[in-house]
């Protein structure tokens, strides 16, 4: 089974909302909102972000999509054969422990102040907002976008890769259009997890390190045949079918 599908499509949609709720993330994004918007924080509105919110969305997400395709063409052309398992595994595992330690390690979690590109990106439109914050946000994302790109490098079909970047994708923009929908009562619940990120980023890595694992021993296949079962005998949609 490929390896840019099954139990690979939730764990990418994991990564994506981790990337979210990393330390050098969540506590810009009423600032990202506020300058997708065009709008004071305090004057954040469900009507008023929507619309470029998507754009926004739609904006990183190409550009992560973009970069990730072409990260997976150069692995999938310099790794073949057995040792791609290998190499992948060992990479997605190291991905895997640099999350773990990023709450632990102030140079690993510390937050990155981008006012004055969001001052000058807000000016430009969502979409170029999205491209601008995109390119602000490799650092943080670097661990979990490199895990779900070294997985889809595995991919023989380009299709699956893409789609694996995407699920990745929505992972991050999913929480973020929710935030903007509801402002006050999303970000007070997020309030919670910044009290907690030590568990939560470390709970995310460890499921990294763990994917890696399974890519390096070659059991994420028969992982992959396991869970199709499980699924099919709950008569639930079948994870590794085509997309």
């Amino acid at each position: 089974m490929d390896p840019a599908s099954g139990i690979a499509i939730p764990v990418a949609f994991g990564a994506g909302l981790i990337s979210f709720l990393s330390p050098c993330v969540l506590p810009l994004v009423p600032g990202y909102i506020s300058a997708v918007a065009g709008v004071a924080p305090t004057e954040i509105r469900a009507r008023r972000v929507i619309g470029p919110s998507l754009a926004f969305v739609a904006s990183f997400s190409a550009i992560f999509i973009g970069l990730g395709l072409l990260g997976q063409q150069a692995l999938h052309g310099a790794l073949t054969g057995p040792a791609a398992l290998k190499i992948s595994g060992a990479v997605i595992i190291a991905m895997g422990v640099l999350f773990v330690l990023a709450p632990f390690v102030p140079r690993l979690s510390r937050e990155w102040h981008v006012g004055r590109l969001m001052d000058r990106a807000g000016r430009s439109g969502p979409v170029l907002t999205g491209a601008a914050f995109a390119l602000a946000w490799t650092p943080c994302t670097g661990p979990t976008l490199g895990a779900i790109i070294t997985a889809a490098g595995l991919s023989g079909s380009a299709a699956r890769g893409a789609f694996l970047l995407a699920v990745y994708c929505a992972g991050l923009a999913v929480p973020f259009l929710l935030t903007g929908l509801a402002f006050g009562t999303v970000t007070s619940a997020l309030t919670v997890v910044r009290r907690h990120y030590a568990v939560v980023i470390s709970a995310g890595g460890l499921v990294l390190i763990g994917m890696g694992v399974l890519i390096w021993t070659g059991e994420f296949t028969q992982l992959n045949i396991t869970v199709n079962h499980w699924l099919q005998t709950l008569g639930l949609p079948d994870l590794n079918s085509d997309t």
